[in-house]
């Protein structure tokens, strides 16, 4: 399989689609670039590209290993791209239209229970007690250990992705009311409401702590690195992946974990789909039904083990 990038101006067009029209988030965008210079670069190019190049290309994938998830992503950028092409004129067909997904695994989400996030976040205020305890020698790792356990809070208390956290300014969190505004996907805004334990935690962040991480970096951003510019998503993922390492008792890991069990848990104490869904920011409520699939295999893991005849 040819590996060079092939040099395409179909594939810039596109881009130039997706930002323009279509809204998409720059992490985004760099996927179908990527999965589209590699299918270039396999065809000869993508001008004339048909179902025979496209089938033999993620065959191909296939045999490297890749996984359903990683295949039926490519699948869809092929899907994207033909059809804005045929749309364009640039495709006299649309080549993708009989283009099968991988299968799906089936696998459901990495869930915490209730007691984990109890666990969990006591760690954090343990961590940031600790530092505070020895703030006059490291007042950085102080401020540190304080800005972890308000982005995690906050991160279960709303459900955002890791990415809607790290771009929320000072200006998008209504202290009062307690909700704060999000830039989801498709550059679409929703307000997303927060409960006591993530107040307090981000008022400690932003009335104590977070001036000593500012400098000229810093601009309107919430929550900040180290060297005093806008957090990176890499350094929220370390965070929580050593946060819920540290429990010990599950093999969650990352930000989304902590999306899929505030969706849980939301979902288990009563609150309705559609709510759900319009927190979450899912354009689908398909995508958010998954969360009772979760919900449900809980009710009959207990039911097996309860239930005299099960």
């Amino acid at each position: 399989m040819a590996t060079a990038e092939f040099a395409d101006p179909l594939i810039d067009e596109f881009i130039a689609h997706l930002r323009d029209h279509r809204r998409l988030s720059e992490h985004t965008v760099r996927g179908y670039t990527s999965d589209l210079q590699q299918l270039s670069s396999h065809s000869g190019g993508l001008r004339g590209l048909n179902l025979l190049a496209l089938r033999t290309w993620l065959a191909e994938l296939h045999a490297l290993g890749l996984t359903r998830s990683t295949l039926n992503r490519k699948t869809a950028s092929a899907r994207a791209f033909t059809a804005w092409a045929y749309r364009s004129g640039h495709l006299s067909e649309d080549p993708a239209v009989r283009l099968k997904s991988a299968s799906a695994a089936g696998r459901l989400p990495d869930v915490l229970q209730t007691q984990h996030m109890t666990d969990l976040t006591s760690g954090l205020v343990t961590r940031r007690e600790a530092a505070e305890a020895n703030k006059d020698d490291d007042v950085t790792a102080w401020a540190l250990a304080v800005r972890d356990e308000a982005a995690v809070e906050m991160l279960y208390a709303t459900g955002i992705r890791v990415s809607e956290l790290v771009g929320l300014d000072l200006g998008s969190v209504d202290h009062q009311r307690r909700l704060v505004r999000v830039l989801g996907k498709g550059r679409r805004e929703r307000a997303v409401p927060f409960g006591v334990p993530a107040q307090k935690a981000l008022d400690r962040w932003t009335a104590e702590a977070r001036d000593v991480l500012e400098n000229d970096k810093s601009g309107a951003a919430l929550f900040l690195g180290r060297q005093g510019g806008r957090i990176n998503v890499r350094v929220v993922r370390r965070t929580v992946d050593e946060a819920l390492a540290a429990l010990g008792t599950t093999a969650a890991r990352g930000p989304h974990a902590l999306r899929h069990t505030t969706a849980t848990h939301l979902l288990d104490g009563g609150a309705d789909l559609r709510t759900v869904q319009e927190m979450l920011g899912h354009s689908s409520l398909a995508t958010t039904q998954i969360y009772t699939h979760v919900s449900a295999e809980k009710l009959a893991a207990a039911y097996s083990q309860a239930h005299p005849r099960a």
